[in-house]
């Protein structure tokens, strides 16, 4: 995957979940919907391909205005993985040489796979995590909407130790897939799986579109340094 070919799909995913969340604010009041309309506008014309450095400027610009609308990142995660890929794209587009390029773009990757290392990390070192405890409270008494019969799965302790586990691990070892393709193609559709089921289960679909919107990074990363090697 070229570099240049990673970065327009980047710019491609992204303004697919920035539209997404756009939709959601629609019924809100009018000044908050105005900010996500502009944001939509903007998107649109980022998946179009249509004068992409200065789009991605505004709605870096736009998400701050958005974060002193609601005083921080009101969706956490997905929020500052949103302007992290902005900021990398915006650095990309001033880079004065392919090589800054690179180092910009790079930089998002190696975030990517921070991400998920120290996700895995600070559950590990967190008895209730080890336990199967802290995801038995996930299902038991998340405010997400999750419905009755998934609740239920707070009971089975067996089911929720090997799966607090198998998180934990995938989380951890998700660096050692760099050392190959296909190793790295298997994380990936993993993570997405991962990230997928969480939407479908607790209602965090931002989470998946915007940690989609930042694999193309990743996939450049990694043959990068293939070819290198």
């Amino acid at each position: 995957m070229s570099l240049d070919y990673a970065i327009r799909l980047t710019e491609m995913l992204m303004g697919f979940a920035f539209a997404q969340q756009c939709i959601e604010h629609f019924k809100s009041q009018a000044s908050e919907r105005n900010l996500f309309i502009v944001r939509l506008l903007l998107a649109i014309m980022l998946i179009i391909g249509f004068q992409t450095r200065w789009v991605a400027a505004l709605l870096l610009l736009l998400g701050l205005a958005i974060l002193r609308r609601f005083q921080g990142p009101y969706n956490g995660g997905a929020d500052r993985m949103s302007l992290l890929i902005l900021c990398c794209l915006c650095l990309v587009y001033i880079a004065p040489t392919q090589r800054w390029q690179e180092v910009a773009f790079g930089y998002l990757a190696f975030q990517l796979v921070l991400s998920y290392f120290i996700s895995g990390w600070v559950k590990v070192v967190n008895k209730d995590w080890r336990n199967g405890h802290a995801l038995r409270d996930v299902f038991l008494f998340s405010a997400y909407p999750a419905s009755e019969s998934l609740r239920q799965w707070s009971k089975s302790a067996r089911l929720l130790l090997f799966m607090s586990w198998g998180v934990m691990l995938f989380e951890l070892l998700f660096p050692i897939s760099l050392f190959s393709s296909t190793s790295l193609g298997i994380a990936l559709i993993i993570a997405a799986a991962f990230h997928f089921a969480n939407a479908c289960l607790f209602g965090l679909n931002r989470f998946f579109w915007i940690w989609i919107a930042a694999y193309p990074s990743i996939l450049w990363f990694q043959q990068r340094i293939f070819i290198t090697l």
